[in-house]
């Protein structure tokens, strides 16, 4: 049964039965006045009624006043499961026309005052009650309500199916591309069934799950995401110039995101894992109370991501040069780490190492001495420089 949100009986149960008897044969009379109308009201109705549009209008119109005149006197609902399919497709139709919904609903109430215009006129020329034209109306716009609320449903089923059927595509299709198993001759195909077009040169991004929400919309329709049991992973067209790079920055923004190196499609793997292997170096620089950048582009750390691609390599270098630090104690082989790498940093110039560590210069002239005794003309030597640096880069101290 139909009730109102309070659980009141529909207001036909109260429209005495007579009434339908008394509007049944002036339906083709409505119809032909609603079709008249409809199109005045509602301009996107407003095309000739021949063929299957006139007729099929017609036809919807002549069934929902037919239903309509069933329900005075009675509690039935205002629509079967049948009339109610028919509703709901009417919405779905509309949303696979790529129409809005309005124009229907808009429809609806013109047919609804159309009707009631009618109905009315013949029911005073009919030396009806007045008191009966008040559930007359309320019956019938709540029958157009009903009506409007299937297509409603209609409408939201058929997105709903059609963005999750498209959602899953562009699921699919991220992960072919982050497989390395998109093949060229399917991926154009498969990427337009998907709504996505091809970036010349795509970068991976990867994120934790928690700085996902939001995350599809920020982006916009050129990136495929897909969420993964720790992460979710995001490819977006590589950031071509300053002005796509701020945007790409504004959306991951307070997310952790890493952004990986351009690449071109057979390459996405290799964008994911430097995009990975850089997140795993980022954690270890927080760890040790480094700051973060939020978002990180790896393009920006190549050298870093590069030393720590074979960090058992750099770790026997580390052990080996930086062995003569090993007399001091951990503070002060500390400070005298931090001093040389910034010395080495700085090509030797006093101030800017002073500058970088806080200290007076005179600081700086006094570590400098220890190192010297420490390494001896080893840091007069090219080769051993670049070790050293490429050593304390890594983080080894």
């Amino acid at each position: 049964m139909t009730t109102s949100p309070l659980g009141e009986a529909p207001p036909w149960l109260s429209l005495p039965a007579e009434v339908a008897a008394l509007l049944r044969p002036h339906v083709e009379e409505m119809v032909t006045e609603i079709i008249t109308m409809v199109p005045r009201d509602v301009p996107e109705y407003a095309r000739p009624m021949e063929g299957r549009f006139g007729e099929g209008l017609q036809h919807g119109v002549a069934v929902a006043l037919n239903r309509f005149l069933d329900l005075p006197g009675s509690a039935y609902p205002a629509l079967t499961l049948e009339s109610r399919r028919v509703y709901a497709g009417l919405g779905r139709g509309e949303y696979r026309s790529g129409r809005q919904l309005g124009a229907l609903l808009a429809a609806y109430r013109s047919g609804a005052r159309v009707t009631f215009r009618c109905a009315s006129r013949i029911a005073v020329d009919a030396d009806v009650p007045a008191e009966v034209l008040v559930p007359l109306g309320e019956s019938i716009f709540a029958y157009i309500d009903e009506l409007s609320a299937a297509s409603v449903q209609g409408y939201a089923d058929e997105q709903n199916e059609q963005v999750g059927e498209l959602e899953r595509r562009r699921t699919e299709l991220a992960g072919l591309l982050l497989r390395g198993r998109a093949e060229p001759t399917g991926l154009q195909a498969a990427a337009a069934a998907a709504g996505w077009h091809v970036p010349a040169l795509i970068a991976a991004v990867v994120l934790p799950r928690s700085g996902a929400d939001g995350l599809r919309l920020a982006l916009g329709r050129s990136a495929l995401v897909v969420e993964r049991a720790q992460d979710v992973v995001a490819l977006v067209p590589a950031p071509a110039g300053d002005r796509p790079r701020r945007e790409l920055e504004r959306a991951l923004q307070g997310r952790r995101a890493v952004v990986g190196p351009p690449r071109p499609v057979a390459e996405v793997p290799e964008s994911l894992r430097l995009t990975q292997l850089t997140m795993a170096r980022a954690a270890q620089a927080e760890a040790r109370g480094a700051t973060r950048p939020d978002p990180i582009f790896v393009s920006d750390h190549l050298l870093d991501v590069a030393l720590s691609a074979e960090p058992a390599i750099v770790e026997d270098l580390a052990r080996r040069r930086l062995a003569p630090l090993d007399r001091f104690g951990a503070a002060t082989r500390e400070r005298l780490a931090e001093t040389l790498y910034h010395w080495l940093l700085h090509w030797g110039q006093r101030q800017p190492v002073a500058d970088a560590l806080s200290v007076h210069p005179q600081t700086v002239g006094y570590r400098l001495g220890q190192l010297r005794e420490a390494f001896g003309d080893g840091l007069d030597d090219a080769q051993t420089r670049l070790e050293l640096l490429i050593a304390l880069r890594a983080g080894h101290r």
